[in-house]
């Protein structure tokens, strides 16, 4: 069976400290790249029939999806709480030639919340950011204020169903979600809500692993923001 083998659930202070710095920073330092540096497939399939304007990627690790959004036009913020895959990031957007169309900026989901001002971005992009349950809405809701009236949320996660599969392991209750969670916490379930669901599904793709293809499922959720 194809599983990310873990002894014990984590203890929310062991999930908490899975999102600071220190932890990031020796993970990326640990290797040349953590990550393929490709874009996230779900990324690709949800902003392809955007028109290019202004995006937030939050917890942008090593710059894939950036990088891809600025060779598309868009011009882009991009934010981790890791100054190691920054530094990563940067280099990597010179390389490729999109380095004047990328900042990059400091985001620690627990000490703040709102990575960016109020209403700002045209797309603000969150892929795989998994927080203790506890913690959910107020990341959420911060990361939401970011996008623009008439602007997009875009949030991809790793679905439950995952570990039902045996696919991943779950570290802690909750910490992968449905798109139910997504919509309740911002307030989209409601038909006089601020926002228009555009997409909430749970698509299946193919994961490359040590022991061959696995079929994964997603959570991904396109929200528009309402004028």
């Amino acid at each position: 069976m194809h599983r990310h083998e873990h002894h014990r659930d984590q203890t929310l202070d062991e999930l908490r400290d899975a999102l600071s710095a220190g932890f990031w920073d020796e993970r990326y330092g640990g290797a040349d790249r953590v990550w393929s540096g490709r874009p996230n497939q779900r990324l690709v399939e949800q902003v392809a029939d955007l028109t290019p304007g202004t995006a937030l990627d939050v917890a942008c690790g090593e710059g894939g999806d950036a990088v891809w959004l600025a060779k598309q036009g868009w011009r882009v913020t991009a934010v981790d709480v890791s100054e190691v895959a920054l530094g990563k990031l940067a280099a990597h957007a010179e390389d490729e030639g999109v380095g004047d169309r990328i900042k990059v900026g400091f985001y620690d989901a627990l000490a703040d919340p709102r990575p960016a001002g109020r209403h700002t971005f045209d797309l603000v992009t969150v892929s795989f950011l998994h927080v203790p349950l506890p913690d959910f809405p107020a990341i959420y809701r911060g990361i939401a204020r970011a996008v623009a009236p008439g602007g997009r949320l875009l949030v991809t996660a790793h679905h439950p169903d995952d570990v039902t599969t045996g696919a991943r392991h779950d570290h802690g209750p909750g910490l992968m979600f449905e798109p139910d969670r997504v919509l309740t916490t911002l307030g989209a379930d409601r038909p006089d809500g601020a926002w228009e669901v555009e997409v909430a599904d749970t698509p299946v793709r193919e994961q490359a692993t040590p022991e061959g293809p696995l079929l994964v499922r997603d959570t991904v959720v396109r929200l528009r923001r309402r004028t």
